[in-house]
């Protein structure tokens, strides 16, 4: 794999960008909600945005997975649709802003998932040239059996793309999920070195992984657009006074 020298340049940034990235199970997305209540109650500007949600293609792709008609090639094109258009709306004017913008997955999910389905991997990532570099890439890394073990636990049917039935991988639905996680896995490991991720071991316990994803996002927040702070507020959040009432409270402070 050659290295990747396509990220786009917008120019000055004001804003920070914070993506996650992770196999189903790793815990990611628990993890950049945290961030994003710390972030926020200390008075930072967030936009947030996660895979395959804008509405430009939902439907398309919700008939397409009912109908069972996407293709390796099909996916990868929707899946670009949908970030194309959230990266306008969602990602690139909030940066212009100077707010934080949180990805729950950005591109190196496209170069997991599109290049374990059979799709070149040097395609993909020339699909998503228009993508700008972010600030900081956090890669949440379980083991596989792990993975399953949280994402198995009680569930009683996997869906047919999620399990990767489409590749005939195996008849057996959670079998295919483990044979198709266990590619995707592979790939991540393999972009680690290639797009600088940092690596966040997803095994130990939340309170020590979100140590460890606000430590390596602190340094970057000196200059990013923040929300003054209602000194009033800030003594009430160090006494633990919160409620209904104290925060009607605070809002007529904060207008005298």
């Amino acid at each position: 794999m050659s290295d990747f020298s396509q990220y786009a340049d917008y120019g000055p940034l004001p804003g920070k960008l914070f993506i996650v990235e992770g196999i189903d199970g790793s815990g990611k997305s628990t993890q950049l909600d945290l961030l994003k209540k710390w972030l926020i109650s200390q008075g930072y500007c967030v936009s947030f945005s996660e895979w395959n949600s804008s509405p430009l293609v939902r439907e398309t792709t919700s008939v397409g997975k009912m109908k069972r008609l996407l293709s390796p090639q099909t996916f990868n094109l929707i899946h670009a649709a949908d970030f194309a258009d959230r990266f306008e709306r969602a990602i690139l004017a909030p940066l212009r802003a100077g707010a934080v913008v949180l990805a729950d997955r950005y591109i190196y999910t496209a170069f997991a998932r599109d290049v374990a389905r059979g799709v070149d991997p040097e395609y993909v990532r020339r699909v998503y040239r228009f993508a700008p570099k972010p600030t900081v890439a956090l890669y949440f890394r379980v083991p596989l059996a792990e993975a399953l073990r949280r994402i198995l636990t009680g569930r009683p049917e996997l869906k047919f793309y999620e399990a990767g039935m489409d590749l005939g991988l195996s008849e057996d639905p959670y079998k295919s999920f483990e044979m198709f996680q266990g590619r995707i896995l592979e790939q991540y490991d393999r972009m680690i070195p290639e797009f600088s991720l940092s690596v966040i071991d997803a095994t130990l316990p939340i309170a020590d992984q979100q140590a460890k994803v606000r430590k390596l996002v602190e340094p970057h927040l000196k200059d990013v657009m923040r929300q003054p702070v209602n000194p009033y507020a800030e003594v009430l959040q160090v006494q633990h006074l919160t409620g209904r009432y104290l925060e009607g409270k605070e809002s007529d402070w904060s207008t005298e």
